[in-house]
């Protein structure tokens, strides 16, 4: 029977050499992890580092577990107490890490963005070989968004001190700001109530047109947490001063809902308040039943006529005989009065503003609704989902990386895994005229067949030659 009159199982044919390299990748590295730490036993200063041994371990790559053995050292601290420490972990910051490869790690961390930490688990499972629990899932999200809140402290810390280290210079930032309200589980929802609401930042320094009709934020950085006002304004100038040279920055314009915890970041007159329209009009709406009223006060705002434009719902109040509208219509007029700075539109102020750099626009500000669905509310919204605060944090903190691409630039620079010096350096060998044509030949050892070494470290080499097609 001819090849074309079989049924060829191609789905298995790829599972098999599949998982025969990672079996095969599994060996290398095992093979170069165990050279790397005999190296390190040769080189260690041995008056410091005493020789007790070796142990087994495993480390979970997206190949599969690997397991090897490394040199355990014993050491006396600076105090005087006695450690036992492992060389080899410390030079590839497995210390840090834990037992998770950087690679494994961020495919986790994308997968959980992306879905659940069921479907991530699964998802990983099946695209590597290596099998992950969601529970392992979670872990992973956990140990690495403490790491990024960490690190968000630290440049927090860096910006009040003025130390910020933005590169990215700008004369103008517009910032915007909301909160969405996340359920919680367990124990937070006793200390807190059902929900909780998750500050959400976002800044930029213009937008650029990415189609026709389209356009998209420039440079965004952004910024989410359930913690208290003053944290989060601390955490959130970091952010900021992590991408943006904040001494070249001149004016600020920010919009928000009115909320008090928004406000409170306009600390000078450098920083524009601006009532977000979404808010605005969704309160015009809400408050005001009648449809005229409604056309009058919309026309008042066009006209940027705001003295008049709280006149004229004040007088409205009273004029009106229904209980119910007349509160609504007290609620309209206290929140445009709490709010009266930010009735007129930014864009609208006849504001001096510099020349935009080359392929950068200023436009109407307003994108926050959209964003805070893009960043929080498209994961940790729906599907009856809770969160414990911390697991909020977390996971919020790995969506904002995602969503302003520096995810996976944040994670290689948190769980980076380095190589020892020696291994790091390109080895140059320079062959002499009589070595080159047994070396080179004719592209091959010189074997035209060769049997697999019978020993059970190469049994993957036997594997992956006993497949069929």
């Amino acid at each position: 029977m001819s090849l074309t009159e079989k049924t060829v199982d191609f789905k298995g044919l790829e599972e098999n050499i599949f998982k025969s390299c990672c079996l095969s990748g599994c060996e290398m590295m095992k093979t170069t992890l165990e050279s790397w730490d005999k190296e390190l036993s040769k080189t260690r200063d041995r008056t410091i580092y005493r020789h007790k041994g070796k142990r087994k371990t495993v480390i979970k790559t997206t190949m599969g577990e690997v397991e090897y053995e490394r040199t355990i050292y014993e050491t006396i601290t600076d105090d005087g107490r006695k450690v036992f420490v492992y060389l080899l972990d410390e030079a590839m910051g497995l210390d840090r890490v834990g037992f998770i490869s950087e690679l494994l790690s961020e495919q986790i961390v994308q997968a959980s963005c992306e879905g659940t930490y069921r479907n991530a688990a699964r998802s990983v499972s099946e695209m590597t070989g290596q099998t992950i629990s969601h529970t392992a899932a979670w872990k992973v999200v956990q140990d690495v968004g403490e790491r990024v809140g960490i690190h968000e402290e630290q440049a927090a810390e860096k910006a009040r001190n003025n130390q910020g280290n933005g590169e990215i210079e700008t004369s103008v930032l517009f910032e915007e700001q909301d909160g969405i309200w996340i359920n919680l589980q367990g124990e937070d929802r006793k200390t807190y109530g059902r929900n909780k609401e998750m500050k959400v930042a976002i800044a930029y320094d213009g937008t650029k047109k990415t189609g026709k009709k389209r356009y998209e934020l420039t440079n965004k950085v952004a910024c989410a947490n359930f913690e208290a006002v003053g944290k989060f304004q601390k955490r959130k100038e970091g952010v900021i001063a992590q991408t943006y040279n904040v001494d070249e920055i001149t004016m600020r314009f920010l919009n928000g809902d009115g909320a008090s915890w928004i406000r409170g970041a306009q600390t000078d007159e450098t920083v524009h308040f601006q009532l977000d329209p979404f808010h605005r009009n969704k309160a015009i709406r809400t408050y005001v039943k009648d449809p005229e009223m409604r056309e009058q006060i919309m026309e008042l705002l066009y006209l940027k006529e705001i003295d008049t434009l709280l006149m004229y719902i004040e007088a409205l109040t009273n004029s009106v005989e229904d209980e119910t509208e007349r509160e609504n219509l007290l609620a309209l007029l206290t929140y445009f009065t709490n709010n009266k700075d930010g009735l007129i539109p930014c864009h609208r102020r006849g504001l001096n503003l510099p020349e935009p750099p080359e392929g950068i626009e200023y436009r109407r500000m307003g994108a926050m609704e959209s964003n805070i669905f893009t960043l929080i509310g498209n994961r940790m919204k729906g599907r009856r989902a809770c969160w414990s605060v911390n697991g909020g944090n977390n996971l919020a903190r790995l969506l904002c990386l995602k969503a302003t691409k520096k995810l996976s630039e944040t994670l290689q620079s948190l769980t980076s895994i380095a190589l020892p010096f020696q291994y790091t350096e390109e080895i140059i060998t320079i062959l002499t005229p009589s070595k080159v044509a047994k070396s080179e030949g004719k592209g091959y050892n010189g074997f035209h067949q060769a049997t697999a070494p019978t020993t059970l470290d190469y049994k993957w080499l036997r594997d992956l030659g006993a497949i069929k097609i």
